[in-house]
């Protein structure tokens, strides 16, 4: 566009000159004329994509730092940690604590600016079948306002017994510790959260590592959340271990224990703080708490077939909670750190009662490349 003006303002200068016009007088007329015409042309509107796009990415580089890069890859490792208990309710209440041998899953990570794509696996048992295999698959989309989180996990069956209760004067000592594969679980989830601060604080910076977040900041936020979490359960398998390790008839599992499957459906609206520390420059600790508003139901199958309409049909509001927490270190090029995340969730009714607390541990380090095109031109 200079090239041209320049060119107009020389070729009008020539004429001029041969009028008795200086040069600089001409160029100075052209260019002032040009620059009131671009200023009277009406300027183009953006669209409503692109406006609620760019809305969803402002903020306040004062606190925030964008990302640099189009692409990230990563490499995770994650250690899972969940504990289910199911028990009935009553005077005569029974209910016990399972919880998976702790494993150790590993995977690669790949991202392209918000959606960030992973999968975990189980490395001591990739030669088992599809049912026993501990997976892990993740789906997450973050921007500076919103955030949504897909995930299934499938926890393989080698559980133990953490703790067994079937009543007032029975001992289960001999039971506490004792593997029992005769339950299998897989759970899956979506998750989606707004910021109220979204212009200083960083969500991302602390949990997808795609931003950096330069000062001190926290925010509120809310979000809903739908999980269905399926239980497979073989009662007859523990009672027969409780009839080896205690003695034939001496404790009977409640019938509202005997079961062969249930699935969870879990539906909440959630309100929390975050906060993230920066403590030094490139160093990010980060804590969130949320407290849900849970709506629950769940079906299932009882042993006896005359009682299966009556059993597992629950109608429930709960309170569960929601905790984040994440030390991160990013220089924009390279990040590592570690994340934690735990879920709780709580079901009751008149006969029956189940607790799950779930989470991960991830450890990571990861790199960024693809320059995106401003900052090449800031570079240039």
């Amino acid at each position: 566009m200079r090239s041209i003006l320049l060119l107009i303002a020389l070729w009008a200068g020539g004429l001029n000159m041969l009028a008795g016009e200086p040069l600089q007088d001409t160029l100075r007329n052209v260019l002032q004329d040009t620059i009131q015409q671009v200023k009277e042309q009406p300027e183009k509107k953006m669209s409503w994509l692109r406006r609620t796009i760019r809305g969803f990415s402002y903020i306040d580089e004062n606190y925030v730092e964008p990302q640099h890069y189009n692409w990230s890859a990563m490499v995770q490792a994650t250690h899972t940690y969940d504990y289910y208990r199911i028990g009935t309710t009553g005077p005569s209440s029974q209910s016990i604590w399972l919880s998976p041998t702790p494993n150790l899953k590993v995977g690669p990570y790949f991202g392209w600016r918000w959606i960030f794509l992973g999968y975990t696996f189980d490395l001591k048992r990739v030669d088992v079948g599809i049912k026993e295999l501990k997976q892990e698959f993740d789906f997450s989309i973050y921007s500076a306002q919103i955030g949504a989180d897909i995930y299934y996990r499938r926890t393989g069956s080698d559980y133990k017994i953490r703790s067994l209760d079937l009543g007032p004067n029975i001992n289960t000592d001999a039971l506490k510790g004792e593997p029992f594969d005769g339950v299998s679980v897989s759970i899956t989830g979506v998750n989606l959260y707004y910021i109220f601060n979204h212009q200083r604080f960083s969500y991302p910076a602390a949990f997808a590592q795609s931003t950096i977040q330069k000062i001190s900041c926290g925010s509120w936020m809310v979000g809903v959340e739908y999980t269905r979490n399926s239980l497979e359960f073989d009662h007859n398998k523990l009672q027969n271990m409780i009839d080896d390790r205690l003695g034939p008839g001496v404790a009977k599992l409640d019938s509202g224990m005997m079961f062969n499957s249930v699935e969870y459906y879990n539906s909440s609206a959630s309100v929390g703080y975050a906060y993230n520390w920066v403590f030094k420059r490139n160093w990010l600790f980060c804590a969130s708490l949320s407290l849900a508003l849970a709506y629950k139901r769940a079906r299932g199958d009882a042993a006896d077939e005359k009682k299966r309409r009556f059993q597992f049909d629950i109608n429930n509001v709960n309170i569960d909670g929601i905790g984040r927490f994440a030390l991160v270190y990013n220089n924009m090029r390279w990040y590592a750190g570690a994340s934690a995340i735990v879920r709780a969730y709580n079901y009751r009714q008149a006969r029956f009662a189940a607790n799950n607390i779930f989470g991960n541990l991830n450890i990571y380090v990861g790199y960024n490349f693809g320059l995106k095109s401003s900052y090449k031109k800031k570079r240039e």
